[in-house]
């Protein structure tokens, strides 16, 4: 009996820990998502940037 017991105490806890594990990672990959948002619109905004200072600087190849 005592042998089942055990058994059901570690396998409750088994899953206690395994959703632990689970909601974990996943706070973890939303925070990746978000770093990865915000790094790409930074990246789009510099290109944005870098196009209209070129394009600022040599006009002559926009046909302006």
């Amino acid at each position: 009996m005592v042998a089942v017991f055990v058994a059901v105490i570690l396998y409750c806890f088994g899953f206690v820990f395994l959703y632990g594990v689970i909601r974990l990672a996943v706070r973890q990959a939303l925070e990746d998502l978000e770093v990865r948002r915000a790094q790409a619109l930074r990246a789009e905004e510099l290109a944005a940037h870098r196009d209209r200072t070129f394009l600022n600087e040599n006009a002559f190849l926009a046909g302006s």
